[in-house]
This record gives C-alpha cells, structure tokens and sequence, in this order.
C-alpha cells in the first residue's frame, strides 16, 4: 500500500519524521521513522533515508507499507557465497528476497546485502544488478564488482554468452524427454506475460531430469532472457510450475524455480561457473511428490 499526501504551511519546516507523523497520524513515529530507514519513503518521488530532512510546502511524500514478511533484515552469510573473485562474486538467493530495489525498499535485498558485503571489502562502487530472479525464485545470481566486468557480464548476457540452468517441478509428465519451446513473449497485464504473436523472441530448452508418478523435475535453459520466460514456456507446454500460483500452478509453500548454475569466461578467456544448492523446502517438495534429486 502506496500512502500519498502534499506538505501544506503547517508542516513546512519540520523534519521529515515529525512532518510525516502530523500527516499520517495513523502510523507510528517508531513506524514512519523504520519505513524511512528501509527505504520505503519518497519526497518528491525521489527515496529518502534521512529522517531529519528538511520539509517544504508543495513536497509530496510517500511511504510504501510493506507486507510483515518483507521487513526482515536479510545480510549475505558465508555460505550463501558460491563464487567470489577479483571481479564477480556469486550469490545465492533465497526464496522471498527481491533481487534488486524497488521504489518503496531498499533494505532486505539482495542488492542491497551484496551492497554492504562490497562496502565491507573497501569497494566504493555499489551492487550493480545485471541480471534478476523473481521474488520467488531461489539460485544463482552474480554482481560485477566494478564497471568494466559490468559492461562484460552485461554484453554476454544480451548475446546469449552466459549458460543458465534452472531447475522447475511440474505437476504431471511431459510425453517427451526433451523439447524447444521457441515462441515470443508479451506483457499481458501489470504482473503477467504470456506468449503472443507481438512478443518479443524467447526460446528455452527443457530437459526431464526425474520423473514420478505425480510430477516431474525439469531441467530449462533460456536462450534469451525475457521476463518469466521458463514459467510462461512451461504454461504454454501445458505444465505450470508447482507453487507457481499466478500462473495457474498448484499450490506449495513456494514456488519451485531455481537458477542451479551460470557460467561463463570473462574477457581474458577465464572460465566462470557458480551452482547453488537447493534449498531445504525445494528438496522438501520434490521429495514429497516422490522426485530424487540428481
């Protein structure tokens, strides 16, 4: 929930906190005071973490409330490090924290703990996001730890010069051990894609990894890099992902996407490759529906 007001005269000279607090009267000191901290508040649409901010008369503020489970401090762990070199590091990303910033949260994501964990080494420049996971996806991610591995890492993603493997559960079998979906990808509402004639180019290769009687383990590598493109190819296969729920998958405590592994060489021709492990809850899920891991 987006909250929205304009400063008027009585307000303009006050800090941003007590200002805030004048015109939202509802929400706590302790609260407002938290939300500027974590990102969530903007003046001008512009994020402010300043609390003592001056106010003027014509400012407008907005202040982002946040679901509960995403007001949870999150900072990078040693074992959620996979890779980690003078140039790239690799993460990987649980399930329920957002890849990057959004316009109302800055702290609880991964850019922001990659952000702290660089600024502890020294490095002055911030977590640059070159690539996403959504929200529910779990696996692999990798931050440039400068400018030019950023430019490299970015023309490689673009060309198709990164190698992703992900790991999806299905609910049911698919009739072939292998196929190529190969059809273009459009917005179709504010949170939902879909394959269409006036999409963009997107192709994925799937593989059948296990097989139970119930479900399936596949493996799906993207050829391009479009937004939901593994989920909306797997809809359009006629196989959601389980736990994928927006797009008509059946219901589980999460949904079950994981980026497994990236490689690829750097510009002087070095080999590059992170993999992350499954998390507890993915096992959990996959051993339920009678799957082994490979």
């Amino acid at each position: 929930m987006i909250l929205k007001v304009i400063v008027g005269g009585e307000q303009a000279g006050m800090r941003l906190d007590d200002g805030a607090k004048a015109l939202f009267p509802e929400l706590s000191k302790t609260k407002i005071r938290k939300i500027i901290d974590w990102g969530g508040c903007a003046v001008d649409q512009v994020m402010v973490r300043v609390a003592s901010r001056t106010l003027k008369e014509g400012d407008e503020i907005a202040l982002g409330l946040l679901e509960p489970e995403r007001c949870v401090e999150y900072l990078l762990t040693k074992d959620e490090i996979l890779y980690e070199d003078q140039e790239y590091l690799a993460v990987n990303k649980p399930v329920g924290v957002n890849s990057q910033r959004t316009s109302y949260q800055l702290k609880g994501t991964m850019e922001y703990a990659v952000d702290v964990y660089l600024k502890a080494q020294g490095i002055r420049e911030p977590a640059r996001v070159i690539h996403r996971l959504d929200r529910g996806t779990s696996g692999v991610m990798f931050f440039p730890k400068t400018g030019r591995p950023a430019t490299h890492i970015s023309y490689l993603l673009k060309t198709g010069g990164v190698e992703k493997i992900y790991w999806a559960l299905i609910a049911g079998s698919p009739d072939e051990e292998e196929w190529e979906v190969d059809a273009p990808i459009a917005k179709l509402s504010k949170f939902r894609y879909g394959t269409a004639l006036v999409g963009k180019e997107a192709k994925t290769l799937f593989r059948v990894l296990a097989r139970s009687g119930t479900a399936t383990l596949v493996e799906a590598r993207p050829l391009t890099g479009r937004t939901h493109q593994i989920r909306v190819h797997l809809v359009h296969s006629g196989f959601p992902i389980i736990g994928d729920t927006s797009y008509d998958g059946d219901h589980a405590s999460r949904m079950m996407l994981h980026c497994r592994s990236m490689a690829f060489r750097t510009r002087d021709g070095r080999p590059v490759r992170a993999e992350a492990p499954v998390d507890g809850e993915f096992a959990r899920i996959c051993g339920s529906c009678g799957i082994m891991l490979p």
